[in-house]
């Protein structure tokens, strides 16, 4: 029998970037690195280039880095976009722009990097009663780039640096809503502000509303033509029926948290929409869109709204245009109705960020991860399937892969948080799908919860609440400049990256189970090559204590190709082990192992 014994890896060695220990390999067991079968161009090559061989980078430009401060305030001309610079404030913007992303693309290439995604970027009411638009999700103009983020300019500028480098440039889309502009009489004063005691405005539902029980809406004198394009300023292309309760109808038809819900059954609406980012991608030329809120959407919508613009953009000369949306749910059968009757090419996996979160910061049974991918086929059409879906750990809304671990392991130590850091991003890696990394995950940032608290500065920060936490895996803190290239995750994702790109059956290998069992924590699963048959095969122990399982080889002969940690003490192999019906492999606690078959 085949068998694999691991030492485990001490803790010094994990905060020491889990560089290779000094151990004996018996008998060369470990195989040399099969042979890549694709060629280090296709790197270069982003406008050919399929999005299932891309890695990519969700970042806020307003929190990375600050390129050019003469923009910190934004707007010298249009009030409606001016202000809110306050560095001391996690609500405030912060400086960061578009031209702090150019002057870190060495930064990004280095982490193996191929694609960056940028929240919105177009030009923003600056500040609203409930916050500010760092993250620039509150639009007014769909046709300029917002000041405090740079101009037109600065942008093209980044797009061109990023596709020297191979690099492809992914812009944040909004459908669903505008700034906060439109006002309804039964609940604003004609400033704009609320009439006291109200604080927001009770949603009517659709059967009100036929009764004569109906807001009545109107725009703030000083507002009445803030908007680009125009039509955006006219009422009747907006549903007006007060905040959402996201629940029901609501979810469609209420303004979110305030903002202006565009009515997206209405053919103009429809029209209009489609116009608008045809016009950006003839303009800036980007490489895929991610939209914003697209369960709030109505589904008709997309099933004009996703082929019309991937079919303009390749129209423009953009072959490989992705588009993916932003459906926060967990479910996939809800998830993959976005992908099939909505006709988006792929959604992000919030299915698969609940899973990682469940198995690997929260001690629940791997057998979660073979119940996910065994749901794989239902986004399978024509356009879509499992591999294009966007797998991630975090973001800025929900919070922090290191804000996870903290609070589900409060008590471990240090180097255990970020081992279970690293082991959960190479899963993701490994598993398939569209690997995202967060901004700030790879330099150990853990935030204090979700949104603005998950919204650190890569730059050195002024936000109190912010410098107070304790990153994973250095002694640094937010109130430092963090873009070390020698931070453990940093160089743990680096590695990850590039072995990805090295082997195309991590980026397009079909997925099949391997070993998985309710009362083990370690579990098994491979990426095939259906023409040839290949195999990498994964095996992970996500528990507290070293584990033994046996993997069926199917007539297969496994070779151990590579190990984390990185002690590994092979036994010798001979013709009876190679011929064994069994694989057999013991893991020391959170860590894992990758092998391939000769054939």
């Amino acid at each position: 029998m085949n068998k694999t014994t691991w030492a485990l890896l001490s803790a010094a060695l994990v905060l020491s970037g889990c560089q290779q220990a000094e151990t004996e390999v018996v008998a060369s067991a470990v195989q040399p690195l099969p042979q890549p079968s694709v060629q280090a161009d296709i790197y270069q090559d982003y406008l050919h280039r399929d999005v299932r061989d891309d890695i990519f980078y969700f970042v806020l430009p307003d929190r990375f880095y600050n390129g050019d401060s003469s923009n910190d305030n934004g707007s010298t001309s249009k009030p409606i976009s001016a202000g809110g610079f306050d560095t001391n404030s996690s609500r405030g913007f912060h400086g960061g722009d578009i031209l702090g992303i150019e002057q870190k693309l060495d930064y990004l290439q280095n982490l193996g990097i191929t694609a960056i995604w940028m929240t919105p970027l177009l030009r923003n009411k600056a500040i609203q009663s409930d916050g500010i638009a760092h993250h620039g999700y509150w639009i007014v103009d769909f046709t300029e780039i917002d000041p405090h983020f740079g101009s037109n300019a600065d942008l093209k500028q980044l797009i061109d640096s990023a596709h020297q480098r191979g690099i492809k440039v992914f812009f944040d889309i909004i459908t669903n809503h505008t700034a906060d502009v439109i006002k309804y009489q039964e609940c604003h004063q004609a400033s704009g502000e609320f009439i006291a005691p109200q604080t927001h405005c009770e949603y009517k539902s659709l059967a009100q509303v036929e009764k004569g029980d109906s807001y009545t809406p109107f725009v703030p004198q000083d507002q009445a033509s803030v908007k680009v394009p125009d039509w955006l300023n006219d009422p009747r292309f907006y549903h007006n029926q007060g905040d959402s309760t996201f629940k029901g109808e609501s979810s469609l038809n209420g303004d979110f948290s305030g903002l202006d819900d565009l009515n997206t059954a209405d053919p103009e609406v429809v029209s209009g929409m489609v116009d608008i980012y045809q016009n950006l991608i003839k303009e800036f030329k980007p490489d895929g869109f991610r939209i914003d809120t697209v369960k709030h959407v109505d589904l008709s919508f997309w099933q004009t709204f996703s082929p019309e613009i991937v079919n303009f953009a390749k129209a423009q000369g953009i072959p490989q245009f992705h588009v993916f949306g932003e459906v926060y749910d967990t479910n996939p059968n809800n998830l993959s109705v976005f992908t099939t009757q909505g006709k988006l090419p792929s959604v992000l996996d919030f299915a698969f960020q609940q899973t990682a979160a469940d198995i690997f910061y929260r001690g629940k049974s791997p057998v979660l991860a073979q119940q996910l991918f065994a749901q794989d086929s239902l986004y399978q059409d024509d356009d879509s399937q499992a591999d294009l879906l966007m797998t991630f750990l975090g973001n800025h809304d929900m919070g922090r892969t290191g804000y996870f671990i903290n609070q589900a392991y409060p008590d471990v130590s240090s180097a255990d948080k970020l081992q279970r850091s690293i082991l959960s991003h190479a899963f993701m890696f490994l598993s398939r799908g569209i690997p995202v990394i967060y901004y700030g995950d790879e330099q150990g940032f853990t935030g204090d919860g979700n949104d603005i608290d998950a919204r650190e500065d890569m730059f050195v920060s002024h936000v109190a609440s912010y410098n107070d936490n304790i990153l994973l895996g250095t002694k640094a803190t937010t109130a430092d400049d963090n873009f070390d290239p020698k931070h453990p995750l940093y160089q743990a994702i680096a590695q990850l990256s590039e072995l990805r790109k090295q082997y195309p059956i991590l980026r397009r290998g079909q997925y099949q189970d391997r070993f998985y069992q309710a009362d083990k924590d370690m579990f098994a699963f491979a990426r095939v090559d259906p023409e040839t048959g290949a195999e990498f095969l994964m095996v992970f122990n996500s528990g507290e204590q070293a584990q033994t399982i046996n993997v069926t080889q199917e007539g297969k002969r496994y070779r151990l190709m590579t190990t984390w940690p990185d002690v590994v003490v092979p036994s010798i192999e001979d013709a009876a082990q190679a011929a064994s019906a069994e694989l057999t492999v013991t893991l020391p606690r959170l860590s894992y192992a990758i092998y391939t078959t000769a054939s």
